[in-house]
């Protein structure tokens, strides 16, 4: 079949696989280096509580067949492996069977992650990189040019993702339909990066053009993916500059980078056409069968995006082969944090020596500016910011945490920037308080060096000790 390829997109395909498996690597990582603590056999929701009350149809994976940490690291790292393979090119190095196969390994292995990563895997970033992966196995390699299909079907993936997430801000919070819902983002987003606070103080009036713009680029332009090009380049190539200025305005974990990466497939590069061999009847049915697929269990997403009543980051079904997304329909207005603090004396008084933990990425010590984390993904951290919007978030896990702090597990103690009790002697106590965050301004900066000022709400946890966690 002459239309089943498109040889003008052989370097679309190159860039957009070597990007996915750079996000691969990234994912891999996070998990490898993070895991132990967060979902480990002593960890705040091991996997095993989950794997012994959720039926495996509901979440497959190979974990349901034999977990242990080790088994865990080992598959952590396999994934870095691959990944960091394929990122050089491997793929391209095998027969067209062969390259599929390779990029299937990742998915199923980070499929298999995510299904039993509870809550600190519920991001809709990890059921896009399931999603756009499992299609990045249909793709092909250098024997054969890029099959059309599968290139509609990513760029139908793209579409759900800007058009849903614009939606579900027309849907939600008043502020985007009155264009001031950036007057408040980057003080309140989740984990602001290096230059959110500058972002913060841009003028009032920038800030109402950004998020227009914002409804121009998510509600309109991914309409222009599916028309002739130059002018679907011109759409993805928008795409790719609004998740650029994201990029630099926070740390939302690869979320922006897969979405670039997914916008690269649309590009049509000069000289992209690359001479390959027909492509195989066995591989064009293969790939029209999956396609069929995809687009059948499409139905639902397209539904919740016509909803009224429309959900976001969610999958329809346990493959994660079909998703809906989008995010922030509601702004907070006020951020609230966690400050969690430990104490060594033997009675827990309100002005005794009591010891702040440092945070990686969250807000912490007004004088220390936010850093840049992502593409890698801080998971305590932004689990974090949502138990601070309530307590209900926190409810399963944050307690087992305290008790880790108690006991100095080393494992807890590596998601933490610096712990203030030495290995040998851990606190007696440890409390958390909720405090108000806000920017400091122009003035307060150039006094004080405070990029934050923060003001005590409420105790959030009252003094705790180990005698008061076990029965």
């Amino acid at each position: 079949m002459e239309w089943f390829t498109a040889p003008g997109y052989g370097w679309s395909r190159l860039v957009f696989q070597r990007a996915l498996a750079g996000v691969y690597l990234v994912a891999f990582l996070t998990t490898a280096l993070q895991f132990r603590a967060l979902i480990g056999t002593r960890g705040l929701l091991p996997v095993e509580r989950l794997t012994a009350r959720v039926p495996f149809r509901h979440a497959p994976g190979i974990f349901r067949l034999h977990y242990s940490d080790r088994f865990f690291a080992l598959c952590a790292w396999a994934g870095c492996a691959v990944a960091a393979a394929l990122l050089a090119g491997a793929d391209s190095l095998l027969p067209l069977w062969a390259g599929m196969l390779l990029w299937l390994v990742p998915w199923a292995l980070y499929l298999s992650i995510v299904n039993v990563g509870q809550t600190w895997y519920a991001f809709g970033w990890e059921s896009l990189l399931l999603e756009v992966g499992f299609l990045a196995v249909f793709l092909g390699n250098d024997t054969v040019a890029p099959p059309v299909v599968v290139l509609f079907l990513l760029r139908w993936v793209l579409f759900r993702v800007e058009f849903g997430a614009g939606l579900i801000k027309l849907r939600g919070d008043a502020c985007w339909r009155r264009l001031t819902c950036l007057y408040h983002h980057h003080e309140t987003q989740p984990m602001p990066g290096p230059l959110s606070w500058f972002f913060h103080r841009l003028p009032r009036p920038l800030h109402r053009a950004e998020a227009a713009a914002n409804h121009v680029t998510q509600l309109v332009v991914p309409f222009l993916l599916f028309t002739r090009q130059p002018v679907a380049t011109v759409a993805a190539c928008l795409m790719i500059a609004t998740q650029l200025w994201l990029i630099l305005s926070g740390n939302f974990s690869w979320l922006n980078w897969l979405t670039v990466t997914l916008a690269v497939s649309a590009v049509r590069f000069p000289g992209g056409a690359r001479p390959a061999p027909a492509a195989p009847l066995w591989y064009e049915v293969l790939v029209l069968a999956v396609a069929a697929l995809l687009l059948g269990l499409g139905v639902r997403p397209v539904r919740n995006m016509l909803s009224r009543r429309q959900v976001m980051n969610r999958s329809f079904d346990p493959l994660h082969l079909v998703n809906t997304y989008g995010a922030f329909g509601t702004v907070s207005r006020v951020r609230h944090e966690i400050v969690v603090e430990g104490t060594a004396d033997p009675v827990p008084r309100e002005d005794g020596d009591w010891r702040e933990y440092d945070f990686k990425g969250k807000p912490g010590d007004p004088l220390r500016a936010p850093r840049q984390f992502a593409p890698y993904h801080l998971r305590l951290d932004w689990l974090m910011w949502f138990a601070a919007l309530s307590p209900a978030y926190a409810e399963p896990w944050f307690g087992t945490f305290v008790e880790r702090l108690l006991e100095n597990d080393r494992a807890t103690l590596r998601l933490l920037r610096r712990s203030p009790f030495p290995p040998d002697a851990p606190p007696r106590y440890v409390r958390a308080r909720l405090f108000r965050y806000r920017y400091t301004t122009w003035r307060e900066l150039r006094e004080t060096g405070a990029w934050w000022e923060r003001t005590c709400v409420r105790e959030y946890l009252p003094p705790t000790r180990l005698a008061d966690r076990r029965p």
